[in-house]
C-alpha cells in the first residue's frame, strides 16, 4: 500500500512516541524525512538519527527523542503544507512561530531549512511544518 503523505506520517509517528513516552521511533527512510531531521536535530528538538538497513527490508531512521525534566522538548509538531493543499510563502510571508521561540521548516530551492535560515538567505518555497 502507498503512502500519500511520508512526511505527515514522520511527523504523526515522533508526536504520539513523545506522548507515550518512548526514547525511540522508527520511520521509513527517505531523502526528504533525512532532510527534516537534520533541520530538527540541528534546532536542538531530537537528539539525534540513525539509519539502519536489514537485508531484505528498507531502509529506517531510528529517531532519538528529547526529553527536558521528564517532558517532551517538541510540545507541537504539525503539517503545514499538505498532499491537497500545499502551502508556499515569499520570504517576508515566512510564519513565525510562537513569536519566535518555535520553528517553521521550509523546503526552498537552496534545499529543507529553518525559517530564521530562509530569512537569512533571502529566499521563500513551501512550509513543510511547524515545530513548537
Amino acid at each position: 500500500m502507498t503512502m500519500t503523505d511520508p512526511l505527515g506520517d514522520m511527523l504523526t509517528r515522533i508526536r504520539n512516541a513523545q506522548s507515550r513516552k518512548k526514547n525511540k521511533v522508527s520511520t521509513p527512510a527517505s531523502s526528504l524525512r533525512q532532510r527534516v531531521l537534520d533541520v530538527l536535530q540541528s534546532e536542538g528538538y531530537i537528539r539525534g538519527y540513525s539509519e539502519t538497513r536489514l537485508e531484505g527490508q528498507p531502509a529506517e531512521f531510528d529517531i532519538e527523542l528529547k526529553y527536558y525534566d521528564g517532558e517532551p522538548v517538541i510540545r507541537e509538531i504539525e503539517r503545514v503544507s499538505r498532499p491537497g493543499r500545499r502551502v508556499y510563502v515569499s520570504v517576508d510571508r515566512i510564519p513565525r512561530v510562537s513569536n519566535g521561540l518555535g520553528v517553521s521548516i521550509l523546503s526552498t530551492p537552496k534545499g529543507v531549512m529553518s525559517d530564521n535560515e530562509a530569512r537569512e538567505q533571502n529566499v521563500g518555497g513551501e512550509v513543510l511544518c511547524r515545530v513548537f
